[in-house]
């Protein structure tokens, strides 16, 4: 447990307190003169865990403390994070049903892929597509939770949707080549070398055989012949009464 891995769990406890605060109402905190209401609450969570994505991955790379559970586990916070966002704006009709359905069900089948490529110790990385369309989710989520009480933002953020939709779908099939150009061919190299396994364990199961039936076929031969004269053993005539 590093702290990029910290920041990434931190991602993942901001989930629930996003949810919460968009999900309420009347929510807000005073400070001061100033009444901070529950859209700007819920920007500031939500852009506070946006910045720990961008952060752990920062100092992962710098302090050189890339982890297997980090890599796997930076994109599931990531996934849970904005999945929340688009349902808590469903929930509060900032936002249409079908383009949160699509995004996530994106969501789903790249995290499909990663556990498949996973089990075939590959790690898929992420692509700058992938980062572009995260980024893109970033702002459109932003527009999107203001617009909440500011209705003349809700048209701009539907079209910065349409852009998460279009960067989803695009780093969508550049997640599927990779992964039919690298797990792809190491399962048939995989396979390949168990049918040539299983061809060779054959061949000397054959070549077993083969070896037990002459031997038996030998052992044969020298007990048929063991009384014979010549055989090393002394004839007597039989005897004539």
């Amino acid at each position: 447990m590093n702290l990029p891995n910290s920041l990434t769990i931190l991602r993942i406890f901001f989930v629930p307190v996003l949810v919460a605060v968009l999900v309420a109402e009347n929510v807000g905190i005073p400070l001061g003169s100033w009444h901070v209401t529950q859209e700007w609450l819920a920007l500031g969570i939500f852009l506070s865990a946006a910045a720990t994505d961008l952060l752990d991955g920062y100092l992962a790379r710098r302090w050189k403390q890339v982890t297997t559970i980090g890599t796997l586990l930076d994109p599931i916070a990531d996934k849970l994070l904005v999945s929340a966002a688009l349902i808590s704006l469903v929930q509060v009709r900032a936002l249409p049903g079908w383009m949160a359905i699509l995004v996530i069900g994106r969501e789903f089948a790249v995290s499909g892929l990663r556990a498949i490529a996973a089990a075939e110790t590959y790690t898929i990385q992420a692509s700058d597509l992938g980062k572009t369309k995260m980024l893109a989710q970033v702002v459109a989520i932003s527009v999107l939770l203001v617009s909440v009480r500011h209705p003349s933002l809700h048209q701009p953020g539907i079209w910065m949707m349409w852009g998460v939709i279009f960067f989803a779908l695009l780093s969508a099939v550049s997640y599927f080549r990779k992964f039919w150009r690298k797990v792809d061919e190491r399962v048939k190299l995989r396979r390949r070398r168990e049918l040539l396994l299983l061809e060779r364990k054959r061949q000397r199961e054959s070549q077993r055989q083969r070896g037990a039936r002459r031997a038996g076929a030998r052992g044969g031969v020298a007990g048929a012949g063991a009384g014979a004269p010549g055989s090393g053993t002394i004839w007597k005539p039989p005897e004539v009464n």
